[in-house]
């Protein structure tokens, strides 16, 4: 027996499908769909590269942001979950600096990590992350080396679910497992991996996405201090108040709207400037009220009214972890939807300049469905991709229907929370 037909023999025990349970969920055949897809990759890991070396089996969530939509940026707060959609890969260490990553559905790419410095041509591209990651788990104390992966994710790109942070986080834990003990603490992981997209791949997110990717759970974090963000885990099950979480993926890409995500910081940021801060945490909604007059001499109307989102976004996250810890769902749903209102009108990243306007429609059609039930809000960066909505279940199916006879087959996502961020399943 080969290598890798005993790692998937492993995969039927009682043991291997309770760990799969505790990062998927315990849905109905929900283990067994993961072993299949488990059992897959290590078969085409054992094509691509043969079964002589160890496999070790490396998996990242994506995340949901719930509150706090576009704040990290300005060190504000966020509120956030990783969820049971994760990039995941099977890798073997080799005795050299090359890298063989074999992404399904992407083309294959070949590179090695002895020089980790950036490098211009790569931007936008993988092979940009790995380098990135390599280079700051190296300038982080951690030992690197080459390695042979068979990748396959359910964080699809464009989601808004954050393919890229999962991918991020799983390459840590990657390079983590393979050379070092897998004990990475997780908001390094997360620095790192903000790291790599910012200055490798070339796209200025903040630290939300590898944060909630890193973490695990469902967290609110406080970005005041970005060096030691302050992170803190809430114990709230939505299934308890009868609700679901569910993503629609309206068909709009996020691709070529880099400039879009880039002038919000960016605006929010020459706001600041005008009282000498490099942020607007570092401001008060007061003085800009005072001094909106002056304010629009150098700056847009638009940067005004972005920065006024973020003041009123910031100071709601704190209220809805209070909601959820006090039980007052009902309260937490409306600060939903004053999230989503924020987000539209004074934030404007529910459509870019293409025009597109699926992401209105989505929105518009759950507010019809779920107004006085449930919530419904831009999700992440916005511009294109997906919504959030908070379902009640037994209406969840029939919201469902609706949302995939509008937006196509499968365009609705029930989501979990995932208690852990990056995971080895070990076989």
């Amino acid at each position: 027996m080969n290598r890798w037909d005993e790692m998937i023999r492993k995969l039927d025990s009682e043991e291997t499908r309770e760990a799969l349970r505790s990062l998927y969920g315990d849905g109905e055949g929900t283990a067994e769909r993961q072993a299949a897809r488990y059992a897959a990759l290590i078969r085409r890991h054992g094509e691509l590269f043969g079964d002589r070396r160890e496999i070790r089996l490396i998996s990242a969530p994506g995340r949901t942001e719930i509150g706090g939509n576009h704040t990290d940026h300005n060190h504000g707060r966020v509120l956030a979950a990783a969820v049971n959609l994760d990039a995941l890969c099977a890798v073997s260490a080799r005795d050299d600096m090359a890298v063989r990553f074999y992404s399904e559905g992407y083309p294959a790419i070949e590179t090695d990590l002895a020089d980790t410095s950036v490098r211009p041509e790569e931007k936008g591209t993988t092979a940009a992350l790995i380098r990135g990651v390599a280079d700051g788990m190296r300038k982080a104390g951690y030992r690197v080396g080459g390695f042979d992966a068979a990748v396959t994710s359910t964080v699809a790109g464009g989601s808004g679910l954050s393919s890229s942070a999962a991918l991020e986080v799983m390459l840590t834990g990657v390079l983590d497992a393979l050379y070092n003990r897998f004990d990475m603490p997780y908001a390094l992981r997360a620095k790192i991996s903000q790291r790599a997209e910012n200055e490798y791949f070339g796209k200025p997110s903040g630290l939300l996405d590898q944060m909630a990717s890193a973490a695990g759970g469902l967290v609110t974090v406080d970005f005041r201090d970005t060096d030691a963000p302050e992170v803190r885990a809430l114990q709230h099950d939505f299934s308890r108040d009868g609700l679901d979480l569910v993503v629609v993926a309206t068909g709009g890409s996020h691709a070529d709207l880099t400039d879009d995500y880039a002038a919000i910081p960016a605006e929010m940021k020459g706001v600041a400037a005008y009282y000498g801060k490099p942020w607007l945490r570092e401001v008060t909604a007061g003085s800009l009220a005072a001094d909106v007059g002056e304010l629009r001499k150098r700056n847009s109307d638009r940067a005004l009214m972005r920065a006024f989102h973020f003041f009123d976004e910031d100071a709601r996250v704190p209220e809805q972890v209070k909601a959820l810890e006090e039980g007052r769902i009902g309260d937490f749903l409306d600060l939903i939807i004053e999230s989503g209102r924020s987000s539209f009108m004074y934030l404007q990243n529910v459509y870019a300049s293409n025009n597109d306007q699926s992401l209105s429609l989505a929105l518009c059609l759950a507010e019809r469905m779920l107004k006085g039930r449930g919530a419904w809000r831009i999700h992440g960066g916005g511009f294109a991709g997906t919504t959030l909505n908070f379902v009640p279940r037994e209406e969840t199916a029939a919201f469902v229907k609706t949302m995939n006879e509008a937006f196509g087959e499968n365009a609705c996502t029930v989501l979990g929370i995932r208690p852990v961020g990056a995971a080895e399943l070990k076989l």
